[in-house]
């Protein structure tokens, strides 16, 4: 979901992939025998046209963009310098400033200590836990329809470290009264402890997939660390409510980006997998020796960015779909995203002599933009009404017809706003203070979230 702030210039050759595999895909998406409503897929005022031409690009896309975009914005200054390992403190600088009173003092305290270790009392990674956390009020506006929902912990940005164990429980309470599954990004800050020990002490029917969030050019740094924290995490509360690990998120898109290669199963594509997989493995390894190897093991990448080698290599796959930035209108985004995925990331593994099973680890609908230039996708806004229409289009067609999606996402993270702006930081479900939006859930009381 986020990464370490990165600076880059995005390869044309990698835009032109992508626009291309868009294009082709597109070109073969069937107006007919789609579970989602073919309102949802077609241009009437186009005579049922599937989709339009493509429009022209106004911003790079390649199926998610929190960690791939230097210039993702036209009116955006540029970021001129290479990714380095010294932009993580760079982005903990700016974080820091951002914040104001005795909060800088909280977060600068927190920031010369360590991450926290998994332990019983993960309690001591900030917030208090008082009475029953499995005693809560359930909100009646609140309907358990989602298949499962993009999910990362407040103030699990490393090295800012700074989550609270009572926030993440009262997370926890509020999720399971939308979805029984969450998808992590990553393990820093001890956040997957911290997800396990909520989801223990409210008791709710809550499955995790848990993650490590790689980089490919700090010899592993960023892998161990976050290794490190699951094991003694799965060590110290065990698998019940664990789906499966994942490695990496979108780190073939990051790797050629960052080395001008536009074919994730090119010779470049096939060297960044080559790291990808050495990591894969090692977590295998790693499950193994603590007698958990039984645990399935996926990767999540922008849903055009799979390598054949790496979904070989894994027990599921987790495919970015945003029509929001592929520039697809708001009537036509719910099919768009089904038909994508279908055409581009189911048909790749069943391609596969393992079959990974796929599932959409992204989508959604911005409700604002920070600035008026990316108000607009070109054919539609951000905005709280179309976020309503895409709930309404795609969540419970979704359920009907056995796709399995993470919605992207719970909260609005604010951080973004400062750091990328435009629409970044408005996805959310929920406003940042957990309240929820002008929207209605959907019930899907008469469709399935129980695909396994």
């Amino acid at each position: 979901m986020y990464g370490p702030s990165v600076d880059r210039t995005d390869s044309s050759d990698l835009q032109n992939y992508y626009d291309q595999t868009r294009y082709l895909s597109s070109s073969n998406f069937s107006s007919s025998g789609s579970n989602i409503p073919l309102s949802t897929a077609t241009n009437s005022e186009d005579g049922g046209v599937p989709y339009p031409a493509i429009p022209t690009t106004r911003r790079p896309h390649f199926g998610d963009r929190r960690t791939e975009f230097v210039d993702e914005y036209a009116d955006e200054k540029s970021r001129k310098n290479n990714r380095s390992k010294w932009i993580l403190v760079g982005l903990a600088a700016f974080f820091l400033v951002a914040l104001v009173g005795t909060v800088v003092g909280v977060v600068l305290t927190r920031n010369a200590k360590s991450v926290p270790s998994s332990s019983n009392s993960s309690s001591s990674s900030g917030g208090s836990v008082s009475g029953d956390p499995s005693q809560f009020t359930k909100d009646p506006k609140l309907k358990q329809s989602f298949w499962g929902i993009a999910y990362t912990p407040e103030s699990t940005l490393y090295p800012t470290c700074g989550a609270k164990l009572s926030d993440i429980v009262t997370d926890i309470q509020l999720l399971s009264q939308l979805t029984t599954r969450i998808r992590l990004y990553g393990a820093d800050c001890n956040a997957t402890a911290l997800v396990l020990d909520a989801i223990q002490r409210t008791k709710v029917n809550m499955t995790v997939y848990i993650a490590n969030y790689p980089l490919s050019n700090d010899n592993g740094t960023a892998y161990n660390r976050q290794k490190t924290a699951i094991q003694n995490a799965l060590t110290t509360f065990g698998t019940d409510h664990v789906g499966g690990v994942t490695v990496g998120n979108e780190f073939m898109l990051d790797y050629l980006s960052d080395n001008g290669g536009a074919s994730p199963n090119s010779a470049t594509g096939n060297t960044g997998a080559a790291i990808l997989t050495a990591f894969i493995n090692d977590t295998k390894s790693m499950l193994s020796d603590i007698n958990l190897g039984s645990l399935k093991i996926g990767n999540a990448d922008a849903g055009a960015y799979f390598n054949n080698l790496v979904l070989q290599d894994v027990d599921y796959g987790m495919a970015n779909v945003h029509p929001w930035f592929a520039n697809v209108s708001i009537d036509q985004a719910a099919g768009w995203t089904h038909d994508f995925f279908q055409n581009t990331d189911v048909a790749l593994a069943q391609k596969l002599p393992n079959k990974p099973s796929m599932s959409i680890a992204e989508t959604g609908w911005p409700t604002k933009s920070s600035d008026a230039g990316n108000a607009s996708n070109g054919p539609s806004t951000a905005s709280t009404a179309n976020l309503q229409k895409f709930l309404d289009t795609f969540v419970c067609q979704a359920n009907a017809n056995g796709t399995e999606y993470f919605f992207f996402e719970y909260f609005d993270e604010t951080w973004k706003d400062a750091v990328y702006g435009g629409v970044e930081a408005w996805w959310g479900l929920f406003n940042s203070d957990r309240t929820l939006k002008n929207i209605d859930i959907p019930d899907c009381s008469q469709s399935s979230t129980t695909s396994s």
